[in-house]
């Protein structure tokens, strides 16, 4: 009996939903031959430190400069320089929808089988800078084109304020097929200015062949 409970634990651990194992396959499996930020277009790449892969941006000031270059402890901003996976779709536009998320947040739903498919959903991740991620937080994007200031000549912009972000041109069309395709397969509702938005987006900005690649390698994996 006891075999047999193992036997069967072990495909489901395997095949469940992982963010974890998401952003590794991201790295090493889809984005290895196109490493470049999402929102500013830096270059990045891998490096081995202590036997753990880092992917770290490849600092240069005509692509992005940090906002805040040194926390406020005086050490060095290392979000600035690493690379994170950006929910396109911020968890909390889909987590809301769940009970788990309405119990307690995003901690309440770490055990939550469908948030952790949502959470893992290798469609919904981009590669973006750390500062720039923790920066945009959950704000939705705004329809304005963003000032090239605030990172220096990353065509990014976050309205803290007003809680929007801004983004360039070029990416927009692939920031609403992302949403349509998290609104559609999770039922998440999108409001009708935001939809109208994405529609908006998605004509202007047609699927570039980098995307059709990296939609096969992810359906794939």
């Amino acid at each position: 009996m006891k075999l047999f409970l193992l036997l069967f634990t072990i495909p489901f651990l395997l095949n469940a939903a992982s963010f974890s194992k998401s952003k590794k396959d991201l790295l090493k499996k889809v984005y290895y031959d196109n490493q470049i930020t999402f929102y500013c277009s830096n270059p990045y790449e891998i490096k081995d430190d202590n036997g753990k892969q880092k992917a770290l941006i490849i600092k240069d000031e005509k692509y992005y400069s940090p906002r805040k270059p040194f926390y406020k402890s005086g050490k060095v901003n290392t979000r600035a320089e690493r690379i994170e996976w950006e929910h396109v779709m911020p968890a909390h536009n889909f987590g809301r929808h769940l009970q788990c998320w309405r119990d307690g947040g995003r901690k309440a739903c770490k055990s939550d089988k469908t948030f952790n498919e949502m959470e893992a959903d290798m469609h919904n991740l981009v590669p973006a800078i750390g500062e720039i991620n923790g920066d945009r937080s959950n704000y939705r994007y705004g329809a304005n084109n963003p000032i090239k200031e605030q990172y220096g000549n990353c065509e990014f912009q976050v309205d803290f304020k007003g809680k929007r972000a801004y983004v360039k041109e070029d990416i927009r069309g692939d920031i609403a097929r992302i949403y349509f395709y998290m609104s559609d397969k999770y039922k998440v509702n999108l409001s009708k200015q935001e939809r109208k938005m994405m529609e908006v987006w998605n004509k202007l900005d047609p699927i570039s062949d980098w995307e059709r690649i990296k939609n096969k390698r992810v359906e794939k994996l």
